[in-house]
């Protein structure tokens, strides 16, 4: 289960974290000569489509009953089956059709041919596992990319397609077929710091030199730096499809680094898996020594996994390179949901919940401006050894 999200102006956030700062001296114009044709719509539909297909040939290949059995001793034995690798013991060419399943997928989110297989198989609920596990036939079904869809689409081994309940569970093992999201969140980013060097943008932490009062500070203190420290964080309830499976949540801090130029810290939440639970995990959310002025924003995203990243990294350098220091903060968190238009895609990196103007010296339970969220946060110094 997932956070609640909002489609509306979320695509941007949940990888702009990859501008982590913009090199001083840089214009827009030149940017936006390079950025000038529109991104493709067809990303997420694309990815659907491949999905769809490669479900279609799993539930095939389980005619084969010694198939059958690895597949469900993996998919009982581990969360996530790389389905692509697994393939090779499977006859019908069927490793064949997943390798071309992955590229196009690949090629369709703008990602480098190298990421390398992409699919994964996993059972749909832990509630199916009796079911699978006495012998029941599975199903197989894509994952849809519809957070608001109603009804899933199963395969049998016969090629018939069963319609089921998004929001209730089945009791019949069905299969899902997704992508490894961390696996592409990762190549992904790989590609958007070479857009962005491609644009003539720093990649990277900034090489600006800490201020001076910082610097005593630290020298005070022995040496170090101040940050903001997660103590607890919990996400409201969801009504999500059943089989789009656990969150990937991650959140953005952004605010102008000591250079003056705008800069986008991205913190990964792995941790923060299902909805209506508290976690205590004391992770650090801002580097205090990365920032000009004494306030930050955050943006929580979930990322849903159907981006093209190299259209991405054009629209949101072209965004963030028009904003300037004025002397004072300024709040950056509509900027960053305002940079990709609303119908560049359908249900990928989803907005979840925003924190304006967190300070250093915050201490205590701030909630989330969609009020979807909440999060502790307390001052924590880091010592140097």
């Amino acid at each position: 289960m997932r956070p609640r999200q909002s489609r509306r102006r979320g695509t941007v956030a949940a990888l702009v974290g990859s501008l982590l700062a913009l090199s001083a001296g840089q214009t827009a114009g030149a940017l936006q000569a390079t950025a000038a044709t529109p991104a493709p719509t067809s990303t997420a539909a694309s990815v659907d489509a491949t999905q769809d297909q490669a479900a279609r040939a799993i539930a095939r290949s389980l005619t084969d009953s010694a198939w059958r059995t690895r597949v469900r001793h993996a998919a009982l034995t581990s969360d996530e089956v790389p389905v692509t690798a697994l393939a090779g013991r499977a006859g019908g060419g069927l490793k064949a059709t997943l390798a071309a399943a992955d590229r196009r997928i690949a090629t369709a989110k703008g990602l480098d041919a190298k990421v390398g297989p992409l699919l994964r198989l996993r059972l749909g609920s832990d509630s199916m596992r009796g079911a699978l596990t006495s012998g029941t036939a599975p199903w197989v079904a894509p994952a849809t990319s519809d957070d608001d869809a109603t009804t899933v689409v199963a395969y049998d081994s016969r090629g018939r397609a069963h319609t089921l309940d998004a929001r209730h569970t089945p009791t019949h093992p069905v299969y899902v077929v997704d992508i490894d999201g961390s696996k592409a969140l990762a190549a992904g980013l790989d590609v958007l710091d070479e857009q962005f060097r491609r644009y003539g943008l720093a990649s990277g932490a900034s090489a600006a030199k800490p201020r001076a009062d910082a610097s005593k500070r630290a020298q005070a203190a022995g040496g170090g730096f101040w940050t903001s420290r997660i103590t607890a964080v919990e996400l409201s309830d969801d009504e999500e499809p059943w089989v789009k499976g656990d969150a990937e949540i991650y959140t953005l801090v952004t605010g102008f680094g000591q250079d003056g130029q705008v800069r986008v810290d991205p913190v990964d939440m792995p941790y923060l898996d299902n909805d209506g639970t508290v976690y205590r995990p004391n992770q650090i959310l801002v580097n205090w020594s990365n920032y000009k002025y004494n306030l930050a924003d955050a943006v929580m995203m979930e990322e849903d996994g159907s981006t093209n990243y190299r259209d991405l990294a054009k629209a949101i350098a072209t965004a963030l390179l028009t904003i300037t220091d004025q002397g004072t903060y300024i709040p950056l968190v509509n900027a960053v949901l305002d940079a990709i238009p609303n119908d560049w895609w359908t249900d990928d990196p989803d907005y979840v919940d925003s924190w304006y103007t967190l300070a250093q010296s915050d201490n205590g339970t701030r909630y989330g401006a969609r009020a979807n969220g909440w999060m502790t946060v307390e001052p924590y110094f880091v010592q140097e050894f």
